[in-house]
């Protein structure tokens, strides 16, 4: 099977880990062979603002396949015809904290030029950007009137900008887009509830966050764009919302991985989905058959094994042997 088989405007591929490096790799090299067959951006998981400069969150810039894809972009848009865009589709959160609006709604006013005082409101980045602000909701901004106002101002600054059509005016709603979502996120962190209420209650809100930002670059995007994140996030979560707005448009191929030295991950037992696949495979295999068997049990929390469910939402799986 070939990645050329796949009609999909959006073809998603996921990582079972962050921390096996060959998904990156294997994601780089598939990419330049889709730029020669209609794609026009990848999309990865990681800040949408961060990512309008190249940049990274979560710690993914330190990674060489990341810095490697980069440089290779630059190199292939000095002659190429029809440029390749680079996208992230993800919230400007990370596991613990998110930080203040102010910067990016800032960043929306000033294109603008209204005239409002955006950091009267925020007060100070630090009480929004701290751990307890996330995880204690007593200690959240995100229900005071302060913000709730902010929410307001950032729905008109969108408004406004999505009445203006100057190409430069795309940036400035990405930011104002930005603002917005970490003030619903922070009104969701200032909710009640036990703990484990409260972590599925920020997944889903970042859910939401990257499925939006993903139909936004496919609505905006001339051509067809790879995706890569987590398959957690491909399989269902995002990718679950986006699939059930575009249909046969949007299209998950499961990453699955057999052993890894990165990981210090031993060889799958025969009867689990991986081993089946470890057994036919040498080095990598993309395969639209779905192995039968159980799900692996010998992994840490650094890998998420197949599973039933995330086999259903799959098109196809990438294992690496």
């Amino acid at each position: 099977m070939d990645l050329t088989d796949f009609t999909a405007e959006l073809l998603a591929f996921g990582e079972p880990t962050h921390f096996e490096p060959a998904f990156a790799r294997i994601r780089n090299e598939l990419f330049a062979r889709l730029a020669e067959h209609g794609f026009r951006a990848i999309a990865l998981e990681t800040d949408r603002v961060a990512a309008l400069d190249g940049g990274f969150s979560h710690g993914f810039g330190e990674q060489d396949a990341n810095q490697q894809l980069l440089d290779w972009l630059r190199e292939y848009n000095e002659t190429a015809a029809e440029p390749l865009t680079f996208h992230g589709f993800d919230a400007p959160t990370e596991m613990f904290s998110a930080p203040s609006p102010r910067t990016y709604l800032e960043h929306a006013r000033d294109y603008l030029g209204v005239n409002v005082d955006i950091a009267a409101l925020t007060g100070d980045d630090e009480r929004w950007s701290r751990s307890e602000a996330i995880l204690d909701p007593a200690a959240s901004p995100g229900a005071s009137a302060e913000a709730r106002e902010l929410r307001v101002i950032a729905d008109d600054l969108l408004t406004a900008l999505d009445a203006r059509i100057e190409p430069a005016a795309r940036t400035a709603r990405i930011y104002a887009i930005a603002g917005l979502d970490l003030l619903r996120y922070h009104a969701a962190s200032a909710l009640p509830g036990d703990r484990d209420t409260r972590i599925a209650r920020l997944a889903e809100a970042r859910a939401v966050i990257m499925a939006r930002n993903l139909l936004d670059i496919h609505g905006s995007q001339p051509g067809r764009t790879l995706v890569f994140a987590h398959n957690a996030h491909l399989g269902s979560g995002a990718g679950a919302i986006v699939a059930s707005r575009l249909g046969d448009r949007y299209a998950f191929i499961a990453g699955s991985l057999g052993h890894s030295e990165a990981l210090g991950l031993g060889e799958p037992h025969p009867d689990t989905y991986e081993g089946h696949l470890q057994r036919r495979t040498d080095g990598w295999q993309l395969t639209a058959d779905l192995p039968a068997g159980r799900t692996r049990d010998d992994a840490d929390y650094r890998y998420a094994p197949l599973t039933r469910e995330l086999l259903a939402a799959a098109d196809a799986i990438l294992h690496v042997a």
